[in-house]
């Protein structure tokens, strides 16, 4: 086996162990079993090893002497840490991308807030969600920029998905227009104010592990 097949390989893995860890698929704590997942892959343990690192990375796994890797976990301090980032990126990427948004973007952007106002499980709302913020923000045309708040709109996923995988109540997102009908009055200070409260929003949410526990979560809502 190459070194470039072990590393698309380790890609593979490390894409696929992320999903089940930003979905609560694998909950905080839960220890990743080298063995197990190489055996599940059909690989080596070399590109499941590059996985962990990606993941550690990420910030989603944790490497513990004498524990092995696990699930990282999260607690309300980095919750309000994210939220704090995305307000301060978002609102200057929004600035960048305010005079390049076209009426067919906003049209766009409008349809994601009637989709996300429509759906009926959190997967469906977080990627309505998702697909509001980058139309909104692609056209600053800042590519760091962009990649770094797309990292932390992965972290969100994963706080939103711990509290509210289950039990999802249809909401109206008045944030969502009311960002909307600034940026067409092209009033981009208001935009921008409201976009960074809005990320900012904290939910709390008491949630039940596998083990019958319960805890209470937090997620950004926004």
């Amino acid at each position: 086996m190459t070194a470039t097949n072990e590393d698309t390989i380790a890609n593979r893995i490390s894409r696929i162990l992320a999903d089940r860890i930003v979905t609560g698929q694998l909950e905080p704590g839960a220890k990743l079993r080298q063995d197990h997942i190489a055996e599940e892959f059909g690989a080596s343990h070399v590109p499941v090893r590059e996985a962990f690192r990606k993941l550690e990375a990420q910030g989603l796994a944790v490497s513990e002497p004498r524990r092995g890797v696990r699930v990282a976990s999260f607690d309300l301090k980095e919750v309000r840490e994210v939220a704090l980032m995305r307000a301060e990126l978002e609102g200057l990427a929004l600035r960048q991308a305010a005079p390049h948004l076209t009426s067919s973007i906003l049209e766009q952007a409008e349809e994601a807030t009637v989709a996300g106002d429509n759906s009926r499980d959190v997967r469906s709302w977080e990627e309505a969600n998702r697909r509001f913020h980058r139309l909104i923000l692609v056209p600053c045309a800042m590519p760091r920029l962009l990649a770094a708040i797309d990292d932390l709109h992965s972290v969100s996923a994963r706080f939103l998905f711990s509290a509210w995988r289950s039990d999802w109540e249809v909401r109206t997102d008045h944030d969502h227009r009311a960002i909307l009908g600034f940026l067409r009055q092209g009033n981009i200070d208001n935009a921008v104010a409201v976009l960074e409260r809005h990320v900012q929003w904290i939910g709390q949410k008491p949630v039940k592990s596998s083990t019958g526990s319960t805890r209470d979560a937090f997620a950004i809502v926004g």
